[in-house]
Order: C-alpha cells, then sequence, then structure tokens
C-alpha cells in the first residue's frame, strides 16, 4: 500500500509512534519508538534501540501494527504491515541507517532497524470529532494546549 501524502504528513508530525507486535504464542506488545520515518512509499522504518522484546516478537511473528498521532490534534493513522529486522549485512540497512541517523545525530545507537512494509491504513481520530462534528483543528490543539499546560 503507497503511503498517502496525509499519512507520512503525519508520521512527520509525531514525536512517537507505538509499534504493536505479537509473540510466536501470540502474547501482545506495544512499545513506544522515538525514532522511524518513511521509507519509500509503502515502507516505515524503526530504530531497534532498546527494543529487545519489538526484535524478539517480529522475528517470530511478521504481522506488526504502528500507530501515529499528533498529540495536540488527537489525529493519526493506525498501519499494519509486515516487518522484518533488517541488520547491518543487509543490502538496503546503509540507506535505512543514513535516514534515521539524520534523526538521531548519533546520539542514540542502534544496530538494527525494524522495516514494517505497510498493507492497510485507516484514520485515529479523537471522540470529540465524532460527537461534535463542528470541531475544529484549531479548538482541539487550543484544548489539548490548555488541558496539558502547554
Amino acid at each position: 500500500m503507497k503511503l498517502t501524502k496525509e499519512i507520512k504528513a503525519a508520521i512527520c508530525d509525531s514525536v512517537l509512534c507505538w509499534l504493536a507486535t505479537s509473540s510466536a504464542d501470540n502474547i501482545p506488545n506495544v512499545s513506544p519508538k522515538e525514532i522511524f520515518s518513511c521509507f519509500g512509499d509503502d515502507m516505515i522504518i524503526v530504530a531497534n534501540i532498546a527494543s529487545p522484546q519489538t526484535v524478539k516478537n517480529v522475528r517470530a511473528n511478521k504481522n506488526v501494527c504502528i500507530s501515529f498521532i499528533d498529540i495536540l490534534k488527537q489525529k493519526g493513522f493506525q498501519l499494519k504491515g509486515e516487518a522484518k529486522i533488517i541488520t547491518a549485512a543487509a543490502i538496503d540497512y546503509e540507506k535505512m541507517e543514513n535516514v534515521l541517523l539524520m534523526l538521531t545525530e548519533g546520539k542514540f545507537p542502534f544496530s538494527s532497524i525494524t522495516k514494517i512494509s505497510v498493507t492497510s491504513a485507516k484514520p485515529i481520530i479523537a471522540p470529540k470529532y465524532v460527537l461534535f462534528p463542528e470541531t475544529t483543528e484549531e479548538e482541539q490543539i487550543a484544548n489539548a494546549k490548555k488541558n496539558y499546560g502547554f
């Protein structure tokens, strides 16, 4: 599935994402990720900084879900796909590593990357947008800033 401009913008606007994996025994795990980016038109790459459970789960079960949300707008996307752990021995590792190193500025070491080939996407929106359709993003941002003390 090709990542739309809206999805790419949501990824760029997010400071964290959440990657859901499942073990071979179908035990779920959700882990926040700080260093991630689009890669090509249909992939997301995530630096494995402190992610031993994520790596173990992806190797056992390639099906994942990754979510991004702009915490002020309270909108984002849930993406599902198939993941693979990419190590330095892989052909594309250096290209992926360079993208992620621009984000880390060398401050966060990582030795592998989770590459997610996206197969489906759906929007995430705060219930207020549904319950009160006249709600604007500007109002939602102002309310979030007020509620969270920004």
